[in-house]
């Protein structure tokens, strides 16, 4: 049997598809094949046999897996026009190739359905991107369930990493072995949400950050998903994802589309570190684009857990230029300067300046911001409305309800209806006409709850609010296009590639714990780099958990992100604040290397302990974190592997700064109390003995190629 082989090559992937006319399917997704191989060969090395007591013929796990093949698992596409039409049959009808891409066109005459599917493998990063659109070629409406893109994963892909979590505890990561049946995890939130981040990774049993073939999937959408692994009776292993839509929420009129949102994957040869480190490529060349020459990410002094609702404009100044003091570069006036807004109760909606509050406006906050070399940024929650709020009281219709049931609240909060036409230009209108008022350079844009019963005509209404809030931004920005924008949704609720591409910065959590960062801002590093993740130093005593912990500490988690500090500092102390200046320094001087290089995280053998850092992409210069989260397990601890290093080089290790009190160990490795050159193999392979230090501290280690 004659099949055509379609290769696509990275700098270090290949993705071979069958195109023989039928739904295309991949044979192989892994290491780089030669430019030269012969590809013919695999319709014969990989055609597999057919096992008695089953179908007569051979199934393929297609890019979108079809009923109609008798293939007996979650299929790729479910809808069905009233009822029939219901297990269409794709047949490729066209295929646009270039060496890094592939489009397949196919249809199904009797169903009247075109199907497209585009895979991109991009050359530098070798991330693979991939969405499906569905056409309705017919004369009635086709009503969609549900659109999944599809991928299979080797026989040895046992275990399944995936990620949970909640408000004030986000990006957590379990473990599981699939051995039989599936693993499915849905977001109905209507928001990409805190407790199932989409995204999951399938690999070796025992894969870890430096060791083990692994694929990484995460689904680039904002709304609800479904992400779905499975192991076939036959021994097949797939993973497949989607937007989770409503019932009856996507109707396919004749000559309309569905397109699905874009499905981000990766094969890493080399554990998860390897798995990041080609994400971490991929957004910075095609999602986010900051220039650090021209200008570093700026230091950040956010004031909501500094005064909360508690609004003085002569106290505000004093903050702006104590904060300039201890070098923050962009200060934000947070929740509680709008009209009516002195608690969480009230006032969302009314997006006009309190004048009770700022009876001269803003514009004198803002010179002095920006005569302190600072920019100014403000906080925004455009999506809600208060029942109290006069914009309630004038448009209840505005709500993002159902008729005839009663909407419930979250945080005292509905959710507006931005697919009204009236409610988008109202929202916009009010932004823009402050924009445009005051030099605002920032917004941190927050949506503090999830979509419950939301309809628009007649319709759920979770996917059309996600694309409505997708144009709101699209339009703020091309308004103002040296805005720069904050997505928050209750902190980490609303974080994912599609959102990150219109905006340059997320709030991981709404916990400044660094306890709870340590974990947090881990699970984040898997997917995102950490120019683009806010890590603030919170009050000594964190206003979510209540523990509190170093200065220290405090400051050297806060390092590792795109930094900034939650506080008051005027109230801060001496102290406090040659603490938090220090740190903001110690930052600015590794900015460069912790926004432009390599990340990557230890495996570490004791228990409650973890360890990460930056390499530049020369090798030359590394920053490395060693923490001890709880008590240690033993007396001693172990040497820190250290990954990446080249081991061509001698490095000078240099202790920069230890957290721990200095009388937890009579003596310290003598590496901490003189810098030592060692050669890099030595450092990868044989480690770097570290201290037994206290519970809740770190130890921040240089390394410089001499």
């Amino acid at each position: 049997m004659k099949s055509a082989f379609i290769h696509l090559a990275s700098r270090h992937t290949s993705l071979v598809i069958k195109n023989d006319g039928r739904m295309p399917e991949v044979m192989y997704w892994g290491k780089r094949l030669p430019d030269e191989t012969d590809l013919a060969p695999l319709g014969m090395t990989l055609s597999r046999p057919i096992p008695g007591g089953r179908i007569d013929s051979d199934t393929a796990l297609s890019l979108c897996p079809e009923l109609a093949t008798g293939l007996f698992t979650s299929p790729g596409l479910e809808g069905s026009r009233n009822g029939s039409c219901w297990a269409p049959s794709f047949m490729v009808v066209d295929a646009e190739i270039t060496p890094q891409s592939v489009t397949f066109t196919c249809r199904d005459k009797i169903a009247e359905l075109s199907l497209v599917i585009d895979i991109t493998l991009d050359e530098e990063s070798d991330v693979c991107q991939s969405r499906l659109r569905l056409h309705n070629d017919g004369q009635t409406e086709y009503q969609l369930q549900r659109l999944s893109q599809t991928l299979p994963v080797k026989a040895q892909a046992r275990e399944l990493m995936y990620f949970h979590g909640r408000w004030t505890h986000e990006f957590q990561t379990k473990r599981m072995n699939l051995e039989q049946g599936a693993f499915t995890q849905e977001n109905r939130r209507g928001r990409t949400s805190h407790e199932r981040f989409p995204a999951i990774v399938a690999g070796q049993t025992g894969f870890s950050e430096t060791h083990g073939e692994l694929y990484g999937f995460h689904l680039g959408w904002s709304g609800s998903h479904r992400i779905h692994a499975e192991v076939m009776s036959d021994g097949r292993r797939f993973v497949q994802a989607g937007e989770l839509l409503m019932p009856g929420e996507m109707t396919i009129m004749p000559g309309e589309s569905y397109e699905t949102p874009v499905l981000y994957s990766c094969y890493s040869p080399d554990g998860l570190n390897g798995m990041s480190q080609r994400f971490h490529r991929y957004v910075r060349q095609n999602i986010v684009h900051f220039d650090h020459q021209a200008k570093p990410r700026p230091v950040h002094l956010n004031t909501w857990e500094g005064i909360y609702f508690d609004h003085d404009p002569d106290y505000i100044l004093q903050m702006a230029e104590t904060a300039a003091d201890l070098g923050v570069e962009r200060f934000i006036i947070d929740d509680g300067w709008f009209r009516g807004r002195n608690h969480d109760r009230a006032g969302l909606g009314d997006w006009f300046l309190d004048q009770s509050k700022y009876p001269q406006g803003l514009q004198a906050i803002v010179e002095c911001v920006k005569q302190q070399g600072m920019e100014f940024g403000l906080w925004f929650e455009p999506e809600m409305v208060n029942p109290d709020s006069d914009l309630y009281r004038s448009h209840p219709d505005w709500v993002l309800k159902t008729e005839g049931y009663e909407q419930v609240t979250v945080r005292n909060q509905y959710v507006l209806n931005l697919q009204k036409p009236e409610v988008f230009d109202y929202l916009y209108g009010c932004m823009n006409s402050l924009l445009s008022e005051y030099d605002i350079r920032y917004i941190k844009w927050d949506m503090n709850r999830e979509l419950v019963q939301g309809t628009h005509d007649q319709h759920a209404a979770n996917h059309g609010h996600v694309k409505a809030f997708y144009r709101l931004i699209d339009q703020l920005r091309k308004a103002h296009p040296q805005l720069e924008i904050e997505t928050c949704s209750g902190g980490g609720g609303r974080i994912d590639y599609q959102v990150l591409s219109r905006t340059h910065r997320f709030w991981a959590s709404d916990c400044n714990d660094p306890i709870e960062r340590q974990s947090i801002q881990k699970g984040a590093s898997y997917f995102f780099p950490l120019e683009v993740t806010g890590a603030h130093i919170g009050a000594g005593h964190c206003h979510t958990t209540g523990r509190t912990h170093s200065d220290g500490f405090r400051g050297m988690t806060a390092l590792f992100g795109h930094m900034g500090v939650e506080l008051d500092p005027v109230k801060a102390t001496e102290q406090e604040k040659a603490t938090m200046k220090k740190y903001i320094s110690l930052h600015k001087s590794l900015r460069t290397l912790l926004h432009t290089g390599e990340h990557f995280r230890c495996d570490t053998d004791h228990q409650d302990t973890q360890a990460w850092g930056v390499i530049s992409c020369d090798k030359k210069q590394a920053v490395v974190m060693f923490t001890q989260i709880a008590l240690a397990e033993y007396a001693l601890a172990a040497p820190l592997i250290i990954p990446g290093l080249d081991d061509g080089l001698n490095y000078r290790v240099t202790l920069l700064e230890n957290s721990s009190g200095d009388l937890y160990m009579k003596q310290l490795p003598l590496w901490m109390e003189e810098p030592t050159i060692v050669n890099g193999a030595l450092l990868a392979q044989a480690g770097l003995m570290m201290p037994a230090i206290q519970p809740e501290s770190a130890i921040l280690i240089k390394l410089e190629a001499v």
